[in-house]
């Protein structure tokens, strides 16, 4: 059986059965490894992808729910780490251990895909769930609030 999706705006057919976690697709059968398995549940984050541009768990999320679909991973940012989110991670020294970062960089951005001028309590919400084992939690609002203001225009 086979799947087609785009991911990261490149059509794919994915031969693995529809039960498999996405993840499993993006990482061996697509060779994208930004996408970090955490704890397999869906419950940390660090697995988190957009789907048609609303942030998943990719670990607890088969295939199937995939199919005609638009993923988007953490490489589709930006390569260069020209990204405003990317930018400001990196302005913010948000990565610690950095295993939870893709995740976290996916959340943000479907967040400011939304809300372009985001509240601490919005960050707080679209953020919830993203677990980060350093407790950079502060220099993630930080980023985003920094990330939003370029994308607005607007200084920092």
């Amino acid at each position: 059986m086979t799947t087609s999706l785009k991911v990261n705006g490149k059509a794919v057919t994915a031969k693995s059965e529809p039960d498999t976690p996405l993840l499993w697709v993006i990482r061996d059968e697509v060779g994208l490894t930004g996408t970090k398995f955490g704890c397999g549940a869906g419950l940390c984050g660090a697995c988190t992808v957009l789907l048609d541009g609303q942030p998943i768990r990719s670990c607890s999320t088969p295939l199937s729910r995939t199919a005609g679909k638009l993923v988007s991973t953490v490489e589709s940012l930006s390569a260069n780490n020209s990204h405003a989110l990317q930018k400001a991670w990196i302005k913010h020294d948000v990565p610690q251990c950095g295993y939870c970062q893709s995740g976290q960089l996916m959340s943000a951005s479907a967040l400011l895909a939304s809300n372009k001028n985001p509240s601490d309590a919005d960050i707080d919400n679209a953020m919830s769930g993203n677990i980060c084992r350093c407790g950079t939690y502060v220099r993630v609002r930080a980023a985003i609030k920094t990330a939003a203001a370029e994308m607005r225009g607007a200084k920092a």
